[in-house]
């Protein structure tokens, strides 16, 4: 354009050249901090036998950045109390034993005792008659939607649902010097370009693959 507008050339020739790609910007998933999950998970607690349902749920997403779907195919044989473990279903048919953490299982606990009624094998199941296992994970964004009204808190995304705490679990450990690799352990991802999306927000680590300033003196 320059070299037209000079004269130099007879005809624009700026639209002829290749642009260059530009990597696209990636914001920081979009997460809570870990006081905002407790409150919201908390919020969902009462002594009734939803209460304790709902709070179980999403306790299990919180701490171990379970999917929707994978707390609610949960069933009351894929707990081994003796080992302290617990079978989750995930994606592709994939089945992966995780250790149960001691709030997790006293939560269970209280809504099985408390709360539960049904046959059925599934933990989480209907509070109304016939008592019968969900469909499908719709029921714990509608929980943490209700949550978030409960709270008064601002949701990170415009769509709510369960990887909103699954993120922030991994941001959390991010922050706790938590390496990648196992971040990706604890969220079950199959391959590690998945969990790279946080890698680019791990500043600290960032720093230790900076080369050293070339000028002498360093940064000035």
């Amino acid at each position: 354009k320059y070299l037209c507008w000079r004269r130099k050339t007879k005809r624009n020739l700026s639209e002829s050249v290749p642009r260059m790609k530009q990597p696209a910007q990636q914001a920081a998933p979009r997460h809570l901090s870990p006081d905002q999950v407790r409150l919201l998970v908390d919020s969902v607690r009462s002594s009734d036998a939803v209460g304790r349902r709902n709070y179980a749920m999403l306790l299990f997403i919180a701490r171990l950045g379970l999917r929707a779907p994978e707390v609610i195919a949960i069933t009351l044989d894929d707990i081994d109390w003796r080992r302290g473990e617990i079978l989750i279903r995930g994606k592709g048919g994939l089945h992966d034993k995780m250790p149960l953490p001691e709030d997790v299982g006293a939560a269970i606990v209280d809504y099985v005792r408390n709360g539960r009624r049904s046959d059925a094998r599934a933990l989480f199941v209907a509070s109304r008659a016939p008592f019968r296992p969900f469909a499908d994970g719709q029921i714990v964004n509608m929980i943490l939607r209700q949550a978030f009204k409960n709270t008064g808190l601002k949701p990170p995304a415009k769509y709510v649902g369960s990887h909103v705490l699954r993120h922030s679990l991994a941001m959390n450990m991010l922050s706790n010097g938590a390496a990648i690799d196992e971040i990706g352990d604890v969220l079950r991802h199959r391959s590690r370009m998945t969990t790279t999306i946080y890698a680019k927000h791990d500043i600290e680590a960032l720093r230790e693959l900076a080369l050293p300033w070339p000028a002498a003196g360093g940064a000035q």
